[in-house]
């Protein structure tokens, strides 16, 4: 072993025993000769519950693993308990996502005392979202202080950083003419005062300076966020309705939060309580990017002040060739487009290659855009720099920042 190398050496015993959780099954576990009791038995028994389902030889029962829990909401909610008790809670959020999905359990979301026993995250908010039209008065209550939680929680670690990245930005964009040394833009000012080049000396006279200023109280910039509300979209929709809310909070900032599947909502006029926002979508349905950029493309006023971020994994239900028309007419008339494929931290979706391609060879590369990222996009859309692409491997063009 070398000094880099460090590994925890374990007791066989130690080792088996570890072995024997990770298998689970009855007597010995596969070989392990291992019998648990205690604490290791109720973790095992928390996670046969949901993986689980072998028969006596160590072999899932009917050809597939199957959960136990039974549906029963004492049963639930008893197991609710044993995983936070045993387990960390990264864990736990991970192995409810797992009985809601394996196992069906959503329409016990419905419950109250459900509710009270789980562990929130973005992608509970996400299917309590789903569940929201079929929820009973009883239940909303409820599920709104859960959404909540995790809304405060989201806008604690998102708000600052997005606030201070935007204004930034917001300052550099308003330009100057009279700036002080260390403000001056050097770049915009040599493009600027090419024509004053002077060859026997070999420099550029720079009659004009351009430099960065505070932007002004009636400086703004108008912000459209475009979100699509397919059922694959939920933690963007969570993510982008905070994000929404942090940026229409900002003076600076005119925001507007349009909605879409086949329809589009406009939800701007409640921006000042993402929860509220949150419970105006409707996942799930099908999709009409076409008709949602429409839309927005209606409500700009200023485009060339004017950033328009569509999240979406572009499998469009509409027009292809009339929504990329509007794309195209919008970036010509001077618009900032972004499009992001997904604004979560689970990395690129399953999306449309041939839209993504199509949007690239407009200028406006889709990619996949983490929360922490989120501010740094806004940042160089607003000051119309190239955009921060994370990774050439998620923008479907295949390029890097252009």
């Amino acid at each position: 072993m070398t000094g880099h190398e460090v590994s925890e050496v374990l007791p066989e015993e130690e080792r088996l025993r570890r072995w024997r959780l990770v298998l689970g099954g009855d007597r010995g576990a596969e070989g392990t000769g291992v019998s648990l009791s205690g604490r290791d038995l109720a973790m095992d028994k928390a996670l046969a519950a949901l993986y689980g389902g072998r028969d006596g030889g160590g072999q899932p029962r009917g050809g597939r693993r199957q959960g136990g829990l039974g549906g029963s909401a004492p049963d639930v909610a008893r197991w609710l308990g044993d995983i936070r008790t045993y387990f960390p809670t990264s864990v736990v959020q991970v192995m409810q996502r797992d009985a809601i999905e394996r196992l069906g359990l959503s329409a016990l979301l419905l419950e109250p005392e459900m509710l009270e026993a789980v562990e929130a995250d973005v992608h509970l908010v996400g299917t309590l979202l789903s569940l929201n039209k079929a929820m009973p008065e009883t239940t909303k209550e409820t599920a709104r202080a859960v959404v909540r939680k995790v809304v405060e929680e989201l806008e604690k670690k998102l708000a600052a950083k997005t606030r201070q990245t935007v204004t930034g930005a917001l300052d550099r964009s308003a330009r100057v003419s009279r700036p002080r040394y260390q403000n001056i833009d050097w770049n915009r000012t040599i493009a600027a005062n090419l024509k004053n080049y002077l060859p026997e000396y070999r420099t550029v006279v720079p009659e004009k300076l351009i430099g960065y200023g505070r932007a002004a109280r009636g400086v703004k910039k108008d912000v459209v966020l475009c979100i699509d509300q397919s059922g694959s979209m939920a933690a963007s929709v969570v993510y982008a309705s905070v994000f929404g809310a942090v940026l229409a909070s900002m003076r600076s900032l005119d925001t507007r939060l349009v909605v879409f599947d086949t329809s589009v909502v406009d939800l701007t006029d409640q921006l000042d309580d993402p929860v509220d926002v949150l419970f105006g979508t409707r996942l799930g349905g099908g999709t009409d990017i076409n008709r949602a950029l429409a839309y927005c493309q209606s409500k700009i006023s200023r485009p060339s002040e004017t950033v328009v971020v569509l999240i979406s994994d572009l499998y469009e239900g509409g027009i292809k060739d009339e929504m990329l028309k509007r794309v195209a007419a919008m970036k010509a008339a001077g618009v900032q487009f972004v499009t992001l494929l997904a604004l979560s931290d689970e990395g690129a979706p399953a999306y449309d290659h041939e839209h993504a391609a199509a949007l690239a060879a407009l200028g406006a590369p889709a990619f996949a855009c983490t929360p922490d990222l989120f501010p740094e996009i806004m940042a160089a859309a607003i000051e119309k720099r190239p955009l921060p692409v994370p990774d050439p491997e998620t923008s479907p063009s295949g390029q890097g920042p252009r």
